[in-house]
């Protein structure tokens, strides 16, 4: 059976690209998406009493790592309290308070507090540790100093290392409602990105010509190599359908995830998928999800020119080192086969065992 090809370019282009290469397009491409990167000349508001900018304007951790932001203060008030906060753009509601501390006690807040405390390293240390980091924990943070008189603040961004991940639905293209992408996301190790993370993926190769449905409730796909059947124009970039009815409207989906905590390994043989499931039970393991398969691709470069079964019915094979017979002599990725039939077409197994 050929692999499918959805619109030629269709998984994530090697990394391997010339850095020139990829600064050039950032910066000639930039238009063409809907939420341009920019950066502030400005000069850092002068604080009394906290350090601005913090230490670290930006942290980068992996699922299940404990990380700490940092918000360090120069002199202390007599009386104060610290508010950590995780921002939410474009949320309507309470905002979402992660811990409050005062001298004498530490409220925390919320599912994100019950994993949160102070550093407390010294007497002006006010950073705030985060253990068990999840997929949903990126963003943006803010450590405030409140004492009634003058109030301030800082903002730390941390950003959650991954892979994006574009999933069709077994029906076809276009075929899920927001609410059933992030669902199925769900279902696959992952959560629907945001523009960041898909903005990032792009830099990093990926090129896909399907649109999908992102955790802002828009739909956008990235384009490396414009070409007319992927909505045409001269420049590379984001391209963006903007927010559409998550009741009704259907798309595909754009998924990240991230390291896990076990290990993807194929399993050679000739299976229908319930042969495949039993071949990874008899090994105290499960089929892998989708998930698994690319950020076992991602972060421990696997390797595997071996259609194999995946829990979702799909088959797919890991490609870190592009060759002839294996989808493609210039282009890693993953591959696949889309979802053929589970009973008369037989492949290995790509199982997960932690």
């Amino acid at each position: 059976m050929d692999l499918i090809n959805f619109t030629g370019k269709d998984i994530v282009r090697t990394f391997k690209m010339n850095w020139a290469l990829l600064l050039l397009l950032a910066s000639c491409c930039i238009t063409w998406s809907t939420a341009e990167h920019s950066t502030s000349s400005a000069e850092p508001r002068k604080l009394k009493y906290l350090i601005n900018p913090p230490v670290f304007a930006e942290v980068i951790g992996r699922r299940g790592d404990n990380v700490t932001l940092p918000c360090i203060l120069q002199s202390k008030p007599n009386f104060y309290k610290v508010k950590w906060t995780k921002l939410q753009p474009g949320h309507v509601g309470p905002e979402n308070i992660i811990m409050i501390s005062n001298s004498h006690a530490f409220k925390p807040y919320g599912h994100l507090g019950l994993r949160a405390s102070l550093r407390n390293a010294h007497s002006l240390d006010a950073s705030l540790t985060v253990t068990n980091l999840e997929l949903g924990d990126s963003g943006a943070y803010r450590c405030e100093l409140i004492n009634g008189i003058e109030d301030e603040s800082v903002q730390i961004t941390l950003r959650v290392e991954g892979v994006v991940f574009p999933y069709q639905s077994k029906n076809g293209r276009y075929k899920l409602t927001f609410h059933e992408a992030r669902a199925v996301c769900a279902e696959q190790d992952g959560i629907l990105a945001t523009y960041d993370q898909l903005y990032r993926a792009w830099t990093e190769g990926l090129d896909w010509c399907n649109a999908g449905w992102l955790a802002d409730g828009t739909v956008q796909y990235p384009i490396l190599y414009p070409r007319p059947v992927c909505g045409g124009g001269p420049l590379p970039g984001i391209r963006s359908y903007g927010p559409k009815n998550k009741q009704r409207d259907q798309f595909d989906a754009f998924c990240f995830t991230s390291q896990m905590s076990g290990v993807v390994y194929y399993i050679s043989g000739a299976f229908s998928f319930q042969q495949a499931t039993h071949a990874c039970q008899r090994q105290s393991a499960e089929l892998a999800l989708v998930g698994q398969l690319y950020a076992a691709w991602y972060f421990h470069n696997y390797d595997q020119c071996d259609g194999g079964w995946l829990r979702d019915g799909s088959v797919r094979f890991p490609i870190r080192n592009p060759r002839e017979r294996c989808g493609s002599t210039y282009e890693a990725g993953v591959r696949t086969f889309g979802f053929p039939d589970k009973t008369t077409h037989l492949y290995g197994a790509y199982c997960y065992r932690l």
